[in-house]
């Protein structure tokens, strides 16, 4: 799915932020799949919560990514993602050593994916993001090497603004094939 764009990276790096700006802009989007459980499982008291249960975390992801993808292919036009299937697919690798190659290889994302790097003048843990930058970044590194060996291209954000990220991937989505 060429026009499905993939916005990932380290935590802290800007991403929800970048997505909220193309969201004002007029373009679709689709919420991290973490944040939602996170808020979802806080307010019922789960237990899918990646300080708590990371492998049941990692499989409600995987879930929500693949449920996200169905509804966004009625949507015209491109879609930016913020994380995703690999994403999901990755953390529950890394909890588990599972496989995360088959299901990745069948759900694709644009073959450019946009990867926000470890920014330490950005990064503040919160409520939902309880992990430091030094966790943050060895989970970006997994990423990156994950997203490589499925062949996508890796393109960093800039540590620029959020306008001038913004611009970059709406360039991006306007020179994708028709």
């Amino acid at each position: 799915m060429d026009r499905f764009i993939m916005i990932s990276g380290c935590s802290g790096g800007g991403k929800s932020t970048l997505l909220a700006e193309l969201k004002r802009r007029g373009h679709a989007v689709v919420e991290e799949p973490g944040r939602r459980i996170i808020a979802e499982e806080t307010k019922r008291q789960g237990l899918a919560l990646p300080w708590v249960n990371l492998a049941a975390f990692a499989r409600r992801a995987i879930t929500m990514a693949l449920d996200d993808r169905e509804r966004a292919q009625a949507l015209t036009g491109p879609v930016f993602f913020d994380r995703g299937l690999v994403d999901a697919a990755v953390a529950l690798h890394h909890a588990t050593g599972e496989p995360f190659l088959p299901i990745c290889i069948r759900e694709r994302y644009n073959p450019v994916i946009f990867m926000a790097p470890p920014w330490p003048e950005l990064y503040q843990a919160d409520e939902d993001r309880r992990h430091g930058l030094e966790d943050a970044i060895a989970e970006y590194e997994r990423l990156i090497a994950a997203y490589r060996s499925l062949g996508y291209r890796i393109a960093l954000l800039p540590k620029t603004s959020i306008a001038a990220r913004a611009d970059m991937l709406i360039h991006h989505a306007t020179t994708l094939p028709r």
